[in-house]
C-alpha cells in the first residue's frame, strides 16, 4: 500500500448562494471528487474500472452539515472505506476548513459494483485486483501529515 494523499478543493463562488455560504448540495459533489481521486491514486482510476467492465452504482448518499464552508475557503475531504465485502461498499467522509481544522460535515455513501449493464458483479470472484485494492483500504485512515500508510 502507497501513501495517498487528502482531497482538498478551493471554494468557488458558483457553490455559493447569495450570502457567500457553499450550498449543501456542494458536499455530495465533493464526496464524489474524493472517490475519484482516491482511485486515481490507488492506480484504478474509475475510467480503467469501466474500461475491464466495472461500474460503482451509488445506493445512497448522506450528508451532516457542522459549519458552513464559504467562498475562497480550501477545504480537505478525508474518505475512509468502512465497509466492503466484494460487492457493497461503504465510504465515509470527513470535510474540513484546511486553514483552521474545523471540522464542516460528515457523511456517506454506499455502493455496489455492477457490470455495464447493471448486473451485480462480485468483485472477489470475478475481479481479484479490484477486490484487493479496495479490501486494502477498509478502514485505513490518514496519519498525522493527512498520508494513507
Amino acid at each position: 500500500m502507497g501513501k495517498i494523499s487528502l482531497y482538498e478543493h478551493r471554494v468557488s463562488y458558483y457553490e455559493t448562494d447569495q450570502m457567500g455560504i457553499v450550498h449543501h448540495s456542494n458536499y455530495i459533489r465533493w464526496f464524489e471528487d474524493a472517490r475519484v481521486d482516491f482511485l486515481e491514486k490507488v492506480g484504478f482510476s474509475y475510467a480503467k474500472m469501466e474500461e475491464i467492465g466495472i461500474m460503482i452504482v451509488v445506493l445512497g448518499a448522506s450528508c451532516d452539515y457542522k459549519v458552513s464552508a464559504r467562498f475562497g475557503d480550501t477545504i480537505t475531504v478525508i474518505p475512509q472505506i468502512s465497509e466492503f465485502n466484494g460487492f457493497k461498499m461503504t465510504v465515509t467522509y470527513r470535510v474540513y476548513n484546511r486553514e483552521n481544522g474545523v471540522l464542516l460535515a460528515t457523511g456517506e455513501t454506499r455502493h455496489c459494483f455492477t457490470d455495464l449493464k447493471l448486473k451485480p458483479v462480485r468483485t472477489k470472484k470475478e475481479y481479484p485486483e479490484v477486490y484487493k485494492i479496495f479490501s486494502d483500504y477498509i478502514g485505513v485512515n490518514l496519519d498525522e501529515e493527512g498520508i494513507y500508510q
